[in-house]
C-alpha cells in the first residue's frame, strides 16, 4: 500500500481497524506488530479518533517509529516501523 498523500511510504503489512473502538484497535495493533519483522512497516487504518492519542503512545512506549499519520474523510492512517 502507498500513503494517500503520495509520500511513497510502502507498507509491508496492513491493519484495518475501521469500525472498531478503544481498546480494540491498539489490541489488534499489538498482535499485528508481533507478526511482522523488525524494520518492516505497518499501515494502520482506523476510524476511532482515540487512535490519534493511543497509537503515538503505543509507539513511544514500545520503541516503534511512527513514520507518519494523517486523517482523510474520517479515516485515520498511520505508518509504523517496527523496532
Amino acid at each position: 500500500m502507498v500513503a494517500p498523500d503520495n509520500s511513497n511510504i510502502s507498507a509491508d503489512a496492513v491493519l484495518d481497524a475501521c469500525g472498531l473502538f478503544c481498546p480494540e484497535p491498539v489490541m489488534m495493533l499489538h498482535n499485528k506488530m508481533r507478526d511482522i519483522q523488525a524494520g518492516q512497516i505497518l499501515e494502520v487504518k482506523a476510524t476511532d479518533p482515540s487512535t490519534t492519542r493511543d497509537i503515538p503512545k503505543f509507539c513511544r512506549f514500545l520503541g516503534h517509529e511512527l513514520i507518519e499519520q494523517h486523517e482523510i474523510d474520517g479515516i485515520f492512517y498511520y505508518w509504523l516501523k517496527k523496532a
